[in-house]
């Protein structure tokens, strides 16, 4: 069913990574989401009304909310999928971000609630109604919200997005909460102990603790992050596929919405090649990210003394104690500039995050080793958190 969806709503030979199929995704699962939701809504109201369940009733209500739910999701792809603008020079594609947060606050509401009416439950127990109608309603919802949890699961997966990820949640939590109304329907007509609250209240903390997961997702990508394992690998390798790139350092990443990825890094090479070589190298490395990778990456061109006795001595000396104060540091940009008086070995040097408060310490240390070897030496260092 699902992939007969995606071939009616998207044209032949598609690719997920095309930003014009993502925003289609988006609007499908939106559409999709409304339907089912609104039609569920219908006949569990139609029902609970014919029946007299309260429980029947107030669970189509909720599936009204779920359906304003994809309603976020839809518009949140539409305005995702608008061009950049004067205002907007990097595009408006965090609109997405913002459907999948407020999508993440829909949950945590149905949480509360659903936390506030077990306590009532508990405090206050009343039989459930239990009927045919109810089990074939309630089955029925259980299996719709778990195909629509795996639809957009699917999509979600197939364009990395974190609002359909959020919204497959949403459906998910949606199909635990019916299956507890079932299920204690089910077994407070054998049983004269009322286990309504107890389970519902089970059902509204796994619904809270998704809630904030899926919150802290989309926030983490509002605020920024940086840049994942896969990301850097796949940068590395394209860089590295030059020979004339001797080493990188300094990668930045801005992340303006899926597809809108900006990036700088700065990457080495030998002071004696020609500069023009060396412009056109990092050009092709620019393009073939933008290409391959979907990254506007802007590189730092960093020219280094190779070949000569002293500054090679030099530098692997302090690389090689660096790397033994922390296996994740490096050094970078290294460079001796020579004075009437003394010389000054000046580099950067990339440490984790979790030595930021030891860049004191660090540095006396690498100082005592250079005056070790030559007493001119002085020691120009600055230390910066990097993500390579």
């Amino acid at each position: 069913m699902i992939s007969l969806l995606l071939r009616l709503f998207l044209p032949r030979g598609y690719s997920f990574d095309e930003p014009k199929i993502r925003t289609r995704c988006g609007r499908l699962s939106g559409i999709v989401g409304i339907l089912c939701n609104f039609l569920l809504f219908a006949g569990k109201l139609a029902i609970g009304i014919l029946s007299g369940s309260v429980a029947i009733t107030a669970d189509g209500v909720n599936n009204l909310t779920d359906a304003s739910g994809s309603v976020v999701t839809l518009l949140g792809f539409h305005f995702a999928g608008k061009p950049a603008d004067k205002e907007h020079p990097y595009g408006h594609a965090r609109a997405e971000y913002l459907s999948g947060l407020m999508v993440s606050l829909l949950i945590l509401l149905m949480g509360f609630e659903t936390l506030k009416s077990t306590v009532d439950k508990i405090l206050h127990p009343s039989p459930v109604s239990f009927s045919p109608a109810l089990v074939v309603v309630l089955v029925l919802s259980v299996l719709v919200k778990l195909w629509l949890c795996r639809f957009n699961r699917k999509i979600g997966r197939a364009i990395d997005s974190a609002a359909l990820m959020a919204t497959a949640t949403d459906s998910r939590n949606d199909a635990i909460s019916t299956a507890a109304i079932l299920l204690t329907s089910v077994l407070q007509a054998v049983c004269p102990v009322s286990l309504d609250g107890f389970v519902g209240l089970a059902v509204a903390l796994l619904i809270l603790w998704s809630g904030v997961g899926v919150a802290k997702n989309t926030m983490d990508l509002l605020l920024g992050t940086g840049p994942d394992e896969a990301l850097k690998t796949a940068l590395s390798q394209v860089i590295t596929d030059h020979e004339n790139v001797l080493g990188y350092h300094d990668l930045l990443v801005h992340d303006y919405g899926p597809g809108r990825r900006f990036a700088s890094i700065h990457v080495e090479m030998d002071v004696r090649e020609d500069p023009m070589v060396c412009h056109d190298i990092i050009d092709s490395i620019e393009r073939t990210c933008l290409e391959k990778l979907g990254v506007h990456l802007s590189i730092h061109y960093d020219p280094v003394v190779v070949g000569d006795p002293v500054v090679d001595e030099m530098r692997a000396l302090i690389a090689d104690h660096v790397r033994q104060m922390d296996a994740h540091a490096s050094i970078h940009d290294f460079r001796m500039v020579a004075g009437p008086t003394h010389t000054n070995l000046i580099f950067d040097v990339s440490i984790p995050f979790r030595l930021r408060d030891q860049k004191e310490r660090l540095a006396q240390s690498i100082d005592q080793l250079v005056k070790s070897r030559n007493t001119r030496y002085y020691t120009v260092i600055t230390f910066d958190e990097t993500n390579l």
